[in-house]
């Protein structure tokens, strides 16, 4: 087992072994067959099983333990951001989340219903929701790290993350976990135990008919918050009475993880029947989170001190439901190898809060409100065919297909005392989490068609070459064409270069076609303001320049070489570079008097403070390289893996589309895209990412230690009137220490720390804590958290 990914790791290796593993076949990136991950013209990190559960994950995310094994892959935790804090995304090389197509058992996964507005890391995307697929339901994870729009079609700019499930024909596997964090937070200089996790994940599985399989399982995760805030020094534009100020020094604010409760059942499935087999697979999950708003003073037009004479911290809070389905049939025909397959996938979200009360609406108001519902789902019907055939005298695979796949958006109103104007010249809808009113509910669909042709070759023993076209047909915007052209060539047995030249698209999620949201943000000096997202087909949108969105076009090119130097030590060095034109992103959010006089002059923008809309307004490059090594080699009756890998990716914005001239008119100061953008595309991650790890194992004992190392990242603010504080946050280290020992030959307890070292980011300036409440920024993958201790006992018969 290793510690960290490592090119073409083998799920089964025996102890002596060290070449094994250059033999794993891979089936992500090609459908092509017979192909290993040495060989395959880009790069692919191979995480295994044993290695995701040995993260030692919070919760046992999916996520997080893709995070802490692929050096090029980061899965930020967001804090008082909105939605964000119930639904997490990750990104590939930099890049934004909705860029990397993610798989289960190769079929495309259906994306999140819900669009992060109010995160940071990847704003404004929809991106899978890596968390409802279950740990324990995973066999390995294969990530792609190159372009691969004329395999897979729309999304695989950044790469593929393929999830392989669990298809062992028998046994029984239970495991469970508890954990928390111990931590010494500076700000409040107390020492606090939080954050309690309880874990639980059961499967089994038998055999069904000749080869066939059936196995299946059910994970349950209990998370309480955590708590990093700092003590209030009561903002400045906060009304100074003696119930306001009797606030200060207390920590009214709560800053880090959401609590959160989910169920997640998956099945995976294969019989033989007639001379085919029909196989499935799917996961059926849901969860309830509690994230954090910011705190509503006493004595403010937000409350009533009727009904919180104190104050109030609204707690947002969110219900995940989420389905994907798939069935199909593989057959012989003639001679090809048929697969049929059709895929279903439907994510629906609802958004509200508690802890709360629209003001307009006095004492009468509830507290407790449902803001609004969004719902996604897709369908995919798939035919895929391969077969060998003879070209110039050379043996050659060839692989064709047909997808038609279906998607359907739609966002539903919130409860009416969510969005409800009182009697009261108070503040409108439901503190924490405005909702949707009718007027708001929108709805989209598209039909998708493609088709792709894929041959790969090898003209000589040393020599691999693979070319693929893909041809597609979107109902709402019109065709794309992708193709790639690939190889991989052995200098030696032991030397192999590669490499790659493709392009991809992106088609715009439709619920960044049709989403709107009502959420509190900065305004201007740092006063909160009412911002509504507006779908670009909004008349005050339009009035402002709004235009229908475009695909994302994409162009990746890589090169690399892989090695074995000596027996059981595997390196690999890959570059790239990723242009992508006319990337789909939030607007800047604009406000000030003049922005607010003309939206409350339209008819649907009463109350309304901000508005921001999206848009194909930049165009960018990422430019980087991964390198990745691994060595394996017998010590003290054990064996000894060390592993070490380095990822570099920089994003440029290197065109800008000009602001329309509506918003110039009502300020000449406005960007169609502004600083606090500029900064989530090029500064928000880290440029960088180290990995180094040892692990020693017998066949009773197992000890790890994993350093995970970062690099620095910025935050902007624009506070308007030209205040833009900006702060950089340093580098940083997190130790990962992990130890197991089988108590019988059934039964292994395992203990562990992540971040053993207590570390956390720079403290955020006085500019950009918020008085003192958020003194940690989330920028930083090492997290807001601090240490975490766990221990997790496995029994297999």
């Amino acid at each position: 087992m290793l510690s960290l990914a490592v090119l073409a790791l083998a799920q089964a290796q025996e102890p002596g072994d060290p070449a094994a593993h250059l033999s794993e076949i891979v089936v992500t990136g090609s459908r092509l067959p017979s192909r290993t991950a040495t060989e395959s013209p880009a790069p692919i990190d191979v995480l295994s099983r044993e290695d995701l559960v040995s993260t030692g994950a919070v919760g046992d995310e999916l996520g997080q333990a893709i995070s802490v094994l692929a050096p090029s892959f980061n899965f930020p935790r967001q804090s008082n951001s909105g939605t964000s804090d119930h639904i997490r995304a990750g990104q590939l090389r930099g890049l934004s989340p909705d860029q990397t197509l993610v798989l289960v058992n190769g079929r495309r996964r259906h994306p999140s219903a819900i669009v992060n507005t109010e995160t940071k890391i990847g704003r404004g995307t929809a991106a899978v929701d890596l968390n409802t697929i279950p740990l324990g339901a995973v066999a390995r994870v294969e990530v792609l790290r190159d372009g691969a729009g004329a395999v897979y079609g729309s999304d695989a700019i950044a790469g593929v993350i393929n999830v392989i499930l669990d298809e062992r024909p028998s046994g029984l596997e239970f495991s469970t976990s508890y954990g928390f964090h111990r931590t010494e937070v500076d700000p409040i200089d107390q020492t606090l135990t939080d954050g309690e996790t309880f874990t639980l994940s059961a499967s089994g599985g038998m055999a069904l008919g000749d080869g066939g399989f059936l196995r299946g399982g059910v994970d349950y995760r209990d998370r309480n918050a955590t708590n990093r805030a700092g003590f209030d020094q009561i903002p400045f534009f906060i009304a100074p009475t003696p119930a306001n100020l009797a606030l200060a020094g207390g920590r009214n604010y709560a800053e880090g993880d959401p609590a959160v409760e989910a169920v997640n059942l998956w099945i995976n499935a294969a019989i033989p029947l007639a001379g085919g087999e029909l196989y499935g697979f799917g996961t059926v999950g849901q969860s309830d989170s509690e994230g954090a708003t910011f705190f509503r003073y006493p004595d403010g037009a937000d409350n009533l001190t009727a009904l919180y004479p104190n104050g109030f911290l609204p707690i947002t809070t969110g219900e995940d439901d989420d389905l994907g389905l798939t069935t199909g049939w593989r057959t012989p025909i003639g001679p090809w190898a048929a697969d049929f397959s059709l895929t279903y996938g439907r994510n629906e979200f609802t958004y509200g809060v508690r802890n709360s009360l629209n003001a307009s609406l006095g004492a009468a108001s509830p507290r407790q409100f449902r803001s609004g519902t969004y719902v996604f789902d897709q369908t995919s019907a798939n035919l895929d065919l391969t077969r060998t055939i003879r070209l110039g005298g050379i043996d050659a695979s060839l692989a064709t297909g047909l997808e038609y796949r279906t998607e359907n958006y739609e966002t539903r109103a919130g409860e009416t005392a969510s969005y409800a104007a009182g009697g009261l010249p108070l503040a409108i809808g439901a503190q924490g989490a405005p909702g949707l009113s009718p007027e708001d509910e929108r709805s989209a669909s598209r039909d998708v068609g493609g088709a792709y042709l894929e041959i790969g070759l090898r003209p000589t023993d040393r020599l691999l070459v693979e070319a693929a076209v893909r041809a597609e047909t979107y109902s709402d915007f019109g065709e794309t064409l992708t193709g790639k052209l690939a190889g991989s060539y052995a200098v030696t047995p032991d030397i192999r270069l590669r490499g790659a030249v493709s392009n991809s698209v992106r088609a715009p999620f439709l619920g960044q076609i049709a989403f709107t949201d009502r959420t509190v943000n900065f305004g201007a000096g740092g006063t909160l303001a009412s911002t509504r997202t507006l779908p670009v087909s909004d008349p005050i949108a339009r009035a402002l320049g709004a235009e229908d969105l475009r695909e994302e076009r994409a162009f990746n090119l890589s090169a690399g070489l892989t090695a074995e130097p000596l027996p059981g030590l595997t390196f690999s060095l890959d570059a790239f570079r990723i242009e992508v034109d006319d990337r789909i992103t939030l607007s800047d959010r604009f406000f000030g008097p003049a922005l607010e006089a003309f939206v409350q002059a339209q008819p649907s923008g009463a109350g309304l403070q901000s508005v921001r809309f999206f848009t194909n307004a930049v165009d960018t490059e990422t430019d980087g390289f991964d390198a990745v090594a691994q060595w394996r080699f017998p010590l003290a009756d054990g064996q000894l893996t060390l592993g070490a890998a380095y990822s570099y990716a920089r994003t440029d914005i290197v065109g800008f589309t000009d602001t329309p001239a509506a918003l110039t008119a009502l300020d000449p100061t406005f960007r169609l895209i502004g600083v606090e953008e500029i900064n989530t595309l090029e500064e928000a991650a880290p440029n960088w990412k180290a990995l180094v790890s040892a692990e020693w194992s017998t066949e009773r004992y197992r000890l790890l230690g994993r350093l995970n190392g970062y690099g620095s990242t910025v935050r902007v603010f624009n506070f308007g009137g030209g205040f833009e504080p900006r702060q950089e946050y340093g580098e940083e280290t997190s130790l990962d220490l992990e130890g197991s020992v089988d108590l019988t030959s059934a039964l292994t307890l395992t203990a562990g720390v992540s971040n053993a070292l207590d570390n956390y980011p720079d403290r955020s300036s006085a500019d950009i804590n918020y008085f003192g409440n958020l003194p940690y920024d989330i920028l930083s993958p090492v997290g807001i958290n601090g240490r975490y201790l766990y221990t997790r006992l496995t029994a297999r018969f």
